[in-house]
């Protein structure tokens, strides 16, 4: 099977659980899942390792866990493109996330197929994990506040486990600045207030990563967008 064959089918088995959250959840899940690059690049690059015990920080109405278990069940039934990775089975999925209505979304469409928790990644508790994502979250609050949610994910990771952290390149110039434009009107079309954004440049990221115990591999994450996104891939550093 192509690639061009399996997404269609795993985009609409992703995100019909979302019919049953609403009108909007579902219009948004099939925007996101079917445009953002990063969702494809997880499993054609077989970022999260089977058996893995996931946490996604700001996991919103639970996308990723939607994406995750689809692929599962896809790759089960015997439709998985040609050359990929296996998709992961996950030992454990859990989500925080801010707002109470994204969660309550995510609940409505998912059930108990993950976990998903009502906190701020700011100071509810991690727990041990084998991969931690974060898509488009951590500028979301101050500097200080950001390393040290670096530093917990560092915490918690297992020895072999990894930190998936998409972020905006905010030295890209007019592609960064798209970016930005973009993500306050989504942040407002979900119905949260506009935020003020603490963004640094990939370089600044990086630095940020390997001071709080990681080693950094940037990936490009903006394949069919004009942002300016870089998936920094990142592993705690033996102590």
């Amino acid at each position: 099977m192509t690639p061009d064959v399996f997404l269609p089918q795993l985009l609409y088995e992703a995100t019909q659980p979302y019919r049953r959250a609403g009108r909007f959840a579902w219009h948004f899940a099939r925007g996101k899942l079917g445009g953002d690059p990063a969702f494809r690049a997880l499993l054609e690059r077989g970022l999260i390792a089977d058996n893995a015990r996931v946490l996604d920080l700001g996991c919103g109405q639970g996308l990723l866990a939607s994406w995750l278990s689809s692929a599962h069940r896809l790759h089960d039934g015997g439709q998985w493109p040609a050359g990929w990775p296996a998709a992961p089975r996950l030992a454990a999925m859990r989500g925080i996330e801010l707002m109470a209505r994204d969660v309550e979304r995510a609940r409505d469409a998912l059930g108990g197929a993950a976990d998903f928790v009502l906190g701020n990644i700011c100071d509810t508790p991690f727990g041990e994990v084998d991969a931690i994502v974060i898509l488009d979250v951590l500028h979301y609050i101050d500097l200080a506040a950001q390393q040290d949610v670096l530093r917990r994910c560092r915490d918690a990771l297992s020895t072999e486990g990894v930190l998936l952290l998409r972020i905006g390149d905010a030295a890209a110039g007019l592609p960064f600045r798209i970016s930005n434009w973009v993500d306050h009107l989504v942040t407002f079309s979900r119905g949260h207030r506009l935020a003020r954004f603490t963004c640094r440049s990939l370089a600044q990221w990086c630095d940020a990563l390997s001071a709080s115990g990681f080693r950094v591999d940037a990936m490009p994450m903006s394949r069919g967008t004009p942002f300016a996104n870089v998936l920094l891939v990142a592993r705690p550093v033996s102590r």
